[in-house]
């Protein structure tokens, strides 16, 4: 998996964590610097966590699925972002409301980094570097995270689902082109 693929995951991955950065943007009276560092290492270091997590697990069970990489990165990657699409045209106004406390950022930043640990078990059998993709993801989700708070602010919400649907489809893009490389199509 080259940079570009990589980078293109780590944006991929980071837009539910942006989509819920906008709402908390949008729920919060005033969008302070601080604001914006909590969102952005909640989760960027869940997104970069559980990469490194899907990985190990992952490295358990690949010797059992060397046969066929190809076509279980392209499910997951395939189901992930279809999920993400689906999502984006079947979403349910959500509320998020404006704490900051750890509790509930660390439940938001579990929640919205869940695909990002399916992807370290494809990255496992990729022979990714996992330290250079978690780390990655972790500054892209960061650096979106961030920035949402500001723009929910700013803007609300009539991008969220969009954010959604080009994370989605990017993913899906990049288990096809696992699988057809894996086929050598490409």
């Amino acid at each position: 998996m080259g940079i570009i693929e990589l980078l293109l995951a780590a944006v991929s991955l980071s837009m539910d964590a942006f989509a819920v950065s906008i709402c908390k943007g949008l729920s919060l009276r005033k969008t302070t610097w601080k604001n914006m560092m909590c969102a952005g290492l909640w989760f960027g270091g869940f997104q970069g966590l559980m990469p490194l997590i899907g990985y190990f697990l992952g490295n358990l069970f690949t010797g059992y699925m060397q046969n066929y990489t190809s076509w279980i990165a392209f499910i997951l990657l395939a189901w992930i972002g279809g999920k993400m699409i689906w999502d984006s045209f079947h979403s349910e106004e959500e509320s998020v409301d404006a704490s900051m406390s750890a509790g509930s950022m660390f439940t938001l930043a579990v929640a919205t980094s869940i695909d990002a640990l399916a992807v370290g078990v494809t990255f496992s059998m990729l022979q990714v570097n996992i330290w250079w993709a978690s780390g990655l993801i972790a500054l892209v989700t960061f650096l979106f995270s961030a920035a949402g708070i500001k723009i929910g602010s700013l803007f609300g919400d009539r991008y969220q689902s969009k954010a959604t649907l080009c994370g989605g489809i990017v993913l899906v893009l990049i288990g096809l082109k696992i699988l057809l490389d894996g086929l050598h199509i490409l």
